[in-house]
């Protein structure tokens, strides 16, 4: 784990959570003491350590409460491998649907992409400077300014040319406005005042022949590295390149991205990869309870209870193949959230419900919550919908009345149709500023006042009438 962890105690965790998620506190204390547990097992002997397992935790609670927010931020927060999956997407080994094990090499996918991005952040003034060569050399060649003949070399990722001394007796007779022509060039590069400038550049041909080797569900592949078996075959184009014309701002993209692979070492960035996914990965499994068996003994429960079973093993941690080789789920973090509507935790299979030995249960958002919602994390809806209006040049503003009443309706919707959590707020205030944002490029300059005069005209007197909530929201 990254030395951010060590700066991670268990209220400042609850701090930064609570700048994006309203309430929900014992969720909050159970993860980030769960997170901390971490750091602390790094800081043990290795013979110790590796007794020491992460203590799963199982949410309870309804839809739109922060269940999975909660995952989502804790991962950022402690730069973690993470991935959200559904349970119901998986199916017992034999029958059609991914592989339980698949989640895993998900997981170290999602480490590969987190630590090459963190390498290539790394190495992004030397890749800047080497694409930006590349497009350099390209347009010299283009306006016909590349001095080969003269000798021309590369000094600090820029073309220059050489001292006419070295080249002949004396230069040519356009040598000076050919080199002004040049440095021109360079400077309105540098400057990226012509990136709408058309280049052809020679780059990696990107289109590589796909190769699928299907496991036993026959939808996934099983983790093998068909690049490496196409490579092998001498079917991947690995080496081929191809010239494309673009506007220099996509093709200094384009060469960034080839120039950073070339100077990352892609060994050790596996390597670290596998060694964060199985010390630091971050599962998070929804809809646990919909694996849940009514008891039946065939049918569709016999599936259900197959996955409990599969999953058990990936939990309690088992060596999964992945494409980058070999990785253990002992120490990877596994939290799982269900409605638990009709079913209750005490119906998952004993040996599944004692690897989540922390349970802790959210509760449904009361109207107070809305308008905290509405107003305190720093991703607000209100917010949102501020900065979105001003990029029409219009100042959208929202009043206390304004957030209490649609707060009120949004409350009032859960508790007379469906109970969806904080979603209901945005189906409420898109409702409310649907015309408003049709209108926004209309109104240039002008002010848009949301207080609870405008939202009862939006949403209309029956806002809280339960019959017509279903139709008007």
């Amino acid at each position: 784990m990254t030395d951010i962890a060590a700066e991670l105690t268990p209220r400042e965790i609850t701090r930064r959570l609570d700048e994006y998620i309203v309430g929900q506190s014992k969720a909050k204390r159970a993860v980030a003491v769960a997170l901390r547990n971490r750091w602390r097992r790094r800081q043990l002997g290795n013979e110790l350590a590796a007794d020491v397992y992460p203590k799963n935790i199982l949410m309870m609670g309804p839809t739109g409460v922060g269940k999975t927010e909660i995952a989502r931020r804790l991962a950022t927060l402690a730069r973690a491998p993470f991935i959200k999956v559904e349970a119901t997407k998986y199916s017992e080994v034999g029958y059609h649907g991914r592989d339980v094990e698949s989640m895993v090499r998900d997981l170290v996918d999602a480490a590969v992409q987190l630590v090459r991005a963190e390498k290539v952040k790394e190495v992004a003034a030397k890749a800047a400077a080497a694409a930006e060569a590349r497009i350099l050399r390209a347009l010299l060649d283009q306006h016909g300014l590349a001095d080969y003949q003269d000798g021309g070399v590369m000094e600090g990722g820029i073309w220059r040319a050489r001292p006419v001394s070295a080249i002949s007796d004396a230069p040519p007779p356009d040598f000076a406005a050919r080199e002004q022509a040049r440095e021109r060039l360079r400077q309105e590069l540098t400057a990226r005042s012509i990136e709408d400038r058309l280049v052809e550049v020679e780059m990696r041909d990107s289109k590589t022949p796909t190769l699928s080797v299907m496991g036993p569900q026959g939808n996934e592949t099983m983790g093998i590295d068909t690049q490496a078996l196409q490579e092998l075959w001498g079917r991947a184009p690995a080496n081929k390149t191809k010239v494309r014309k673009l506007p220099i701002g996509e093709a200094r993209a384009i060469l960034h991205e080839e120039e950073a692979d070339k100077l990352l070492d892609q060994d050790a960035i596996c390597q670290e990869a596998l060694d964060r996914a199985q010390n630091d990965g971050i599962i998070f499994v929804d809809e646990i309870d919909k694996i849940v068996s009514s008891g039946s003994t065939d049918g569709p429960d016999v599936s259900r209870e197959g996955v409990q079973r599969d999953l058990l093993s990936v939990v309690e941690g088992c060596a999964v193949y992945t494409r980058y080789g070999h990785v253990r789920s002992d120490h990877m973090l596994f939290l799982a959230a269900g409605a638990f509507h009709f079913h209750k935790p005490s119906e998952l299979i004993p040996e599944l419900q004692g690897r989540f030995p922390v349970r802790v249960a959210l509760t449904s958002l009361t109207e107070a919550d809305f308008v905290r919602i509405l107003t305190e994390p720093k991703n607000a809806l209100t917010r949102q919908y501020v900065a979105l209006f001003k990029t029409e040049h219009v100042e959208l503003s929202f009043t206390p009345e304004g957030i209490q009443k649609l707060a009120a309706i949004a409350f009032r919707a859960n508790k007379t149709t469906q109970d969806i959590g904080a979603r209901r707020l945005m189906t409420i205030l898109e409702k409310c500023l649907e015309d408003l944002s049709f209108e926004a490029s209309e109104r240039n300059g002008q002010k848009i006042v949301v207080d609870g005069k405008l939202v009862e005209q939006r949403l209309g007197d029956a806002g809280d009438d339960a019959d017509l909530i279903p139709y008007r929201m």
